[in-house]
């Protein structure tokens, strides 16, 4: 792959992570009952260390959680390149931001996705999402 493919390509997957993203966490927060079109069957979600396989056994965990809305602050995207899939376009996508679950405050977290393209609509084949804790709660040595 040259230089020029390279940058098609890592323009690409920075468009494609706005979109998903906004899609993702707009389908999250107001439309759960619909997430698991945002799946692959054999999909695998890791939440705070919780793993959940299968689109429809993700669907019914995440509309288990309370409500909640997310407020996104980074968002990073890259091309994977691998020939293990050079035949479909696959990005790694990684968001960082603040969520809120029904009256609970605002908590920092970071999620990364792994989506490939299913004809015109974007997959997600991995998901991992992880709270952040303060610093003043983690034990550090003096």
């Amino acid at each position: 792959m040259d230089q020029q493919d390279l940058k098609l390509k890592i323009d690409q997957a920075c468009r494609t992570a706005e979109e998903f993203t906004k899609l993702f966490y707009e389908t999250l927060d107001k439309r759960r009952y619909h997430i698991s079109r945002l799946y692959l069957d054999t999909a695998r979600l890791i939440w705070n260390g919780n793993g959940v396989e299968g689109k429809e056994s993700i669907q019914k965990f995440l509309i288990d959680l309370p409500n909640s809305n997310h407020l996104i602050s980074t968002l990073d995207a890259q091309p994977i390149t691998s020939p293990a899939v050079e035949d479909q376009f696959t990005f790694l996508v990684k968001v960082g931001g603040q969520v809120k679950y029904m009256d609970k405050s605002m908590k920092p977290f970071v999620q990364t996705f792994l989506i490939t393209a299913r004809g015109e609509k974007w997959k997600i084949v991995s998901d991992t999402f992880r709270t952040q804790e303060s610093l003043d709660n983690v034990n550090t040595p003096s």
